[in-house]
């Protein structure tokens, strides 16, 4: 029998890691707001609109794939975009090498510390091209059976400097944790894209550029022009920051947007920071209700930029910006 004081979602999230033969420590927040209370697995599909979240959102807490679960659960978030690291940890990984200083306190050489990241890097492009994509499916099934959804993984695997096997091996991990689309920076080289793009139609498994202030109406064209599994992984918190409306935009290439990055920013007029959502220039109500009439399918990726109020912490302002899609959305 469940314990009084273990709330419905903890035990199906419990059980959903032991069956996977995973243990998990408690939540590192308490105090859920009362709207997450008694409502068993997540669920941030809200008429029809896909909610998620891109773990990048909890970069100040610990990280661990276990956690990270955890956290989608205390946030009500059903759909993540999954970074690289916690992925590859959890599949066994080579470990990234210390930041801390070096024996009897004294920091370590710019050289020293150039000589440790190659040494990580050769070691994490070998292990990449040999690895199995066994843990990558235990981890998928941890997630679905806890009720989260990886529509999207983003490893430090498909850059410029990645071999064709590390880019392979990040198409069949994402294939591996259910996702549709791997998630990169926009390169400022066609012929990068090109490459990626070609190998993604291999594997039938799309790209999704991601942009910052360098986005405008155009920046994806080439990409586009390349492959058919080149995306959009669209910002439209910093496409407003970088001076653009993003709704017309999603109009005409919501068809090549996987996913799409969702942040409060001001305009470029107005400064351009990050705010909690409700405070800045974005449309986020706009398209969110977009999305909804026209039953657009890619997922409204929360990423979490704005500083954290004192008091609270990075798990609780995500499940605020849930609530507030939801109430967008009519939910």
């Amino acid at each position: 029998m469940t314990p009084p004081d273990l709330s419905r979602r903890q035990f199906l999230t419990t059980a959903a890691l032991a069956a996977a033969g995973i243990t998990i420590a408690p939540p590192a927040t308490s105090g859920a707001p009362a709207y997450l209370k008694g409502l068993g697995k997540p669920n941030s599909l809200f008429n029809g609109v896909q909610i998620g979240v891109i773990s990048y959102s909890w970069r100040s807490m610990p990280g661990s794939a276990e956690q990270i679960l955890q956290y989608c659960i205390d946030s009500n978030i059903s759909a993540i975009e999954l970074m690289g690291t916690p992925a590859e940890i959890f599949a066994g990984a080579p470990a990234a090498p210390s930041r801390t200083a070096g024996a009897g306190g004294q920091g370590r050489s710019t050289h020293e510390q150039e000589a440790e990241r190659t040494e990580y890097n050769r070691k994490m492009a070998a292990w990449r091209a040999s690895t199995g994509m066994e843990k990558f499916e235990q981890l998928r099934r941890m997630y679905n059976q806890a009720g989260v959804r990886i529509y999207a993984f983003k490893p430090g695997a498909l850059g410029v400097n990645n071999t064709d096997a590390e880019v392979e091996y990040a198409l069949r991990a994402a294939k591996a944790l259910g996702a549709d689309h791997v998630t990169v920076e926009l390169p400022a080289d066609p012929a990068q894209t090109g490459r990626l793009g070609k190998l993604a139609a291999r594997h039938k498994v799309y790209v999704g550029y991601h942009g910052h202030l360098q986005q405008t109406p155009a920046a994806w064209d080439v990409a586009l022009s390349q492959s058919p599994y080149n995306a959009l992984n669209l910002d439209m918190g910093h496409y407003v920051a970088a001076g653009f409306d993003p709704i017309p935009l999603i109009g005409d290439k919501h068809r090549h947007i996987k996913s799409m990055h969702t942040k409060d920013r001001k305009s470029k007029a107005n400064g351009g920071a990050n705010v909690p959502w409700g405070e800045g220039d974005t449309p986020i109500v706009e398209v969110l209700q977009l999305m909804r009439k026209n039953k657009y399918k890619f997922p409204a990726t929360i990423e979490l930029e704005y500083p954290i109020p004192e008091g609270s912490d990075a798990v609780k302002e995500t499940a605020k910006c849930v609530e507030y899609a939801r109430k967008a959305l009519g939910a």
